[in-house]
């Protein structure tokens, strides 16, 4: 059984609790977007005045570490959104087969990943005519494809 406090049940944030939409989907989070992002290149900044100031081992090695951690701030962001990527293919190629016409289903293997993404929006009525739309114009752009979708299913769910 799920505790109260699992992501499942907990309650939505502002962003989540408005009707998601192409224009609202993307998921930013203040504290990590803007105040630890500021505070992390502030301190980049600060270590590389230090060793302008008076290089030694201590400004250099400070400076060095002061880039690492923007590197693991950013690899962090990066790597949770490739697992998320590598979820909503399997996710996808689930929900595809059970709800595309048979014709269609021999061709869910020919889905790119960056399709699989775009389409993952769309509401179940209107993924046959999407999917076969995407096929047959070759758009393999996510956000064209996202751009496309008349009845949005929210994720309320992502990274």
């Amino acid at each position: 059984m799920k505790s109260a406090a699992s992501s499942e049940f907990a309650l939505p944030t502002a962003s989540e609790a408005a009707p998601q939409s192409y224009r609202t989907h993307r998921r930013f989070v203040p504290l990590y977007h803007y105040v630890i992002f500021l505070i992390l290149v502030v301190n980049l900044i600060w270590s590389g005045v230090r060793l302008v100031r008076g290089p030694a081992f201590e400004t250099v090695m400070g400076f060095l570490m002061a880039a690492a951690i923007v590197g693991i701030y950013f690899y962090a962001r990066i790597f949770a959104l490739r697992a998320q990527d590598r979820i909503i293919r399997l996710e996808m190629r689930l929900r595809l087969e059970k709800i595309l016409p048979s014709d269609l289903k021999a061709r869910i293997l020919e889905l790119t990943p960056n399709q699989l993404i775009g389409l993952r929006f769309a509401s179940d009525a209107e993924m046959g005519d999407l999917v076969r739309e995407v096929l047959a114009n070759d758009i393999h752009d996510r956000e064209a494809i996202k751009k496309r979708v008349k009845n949005w299913t929210a994720d309320n769910l992502r990274v």
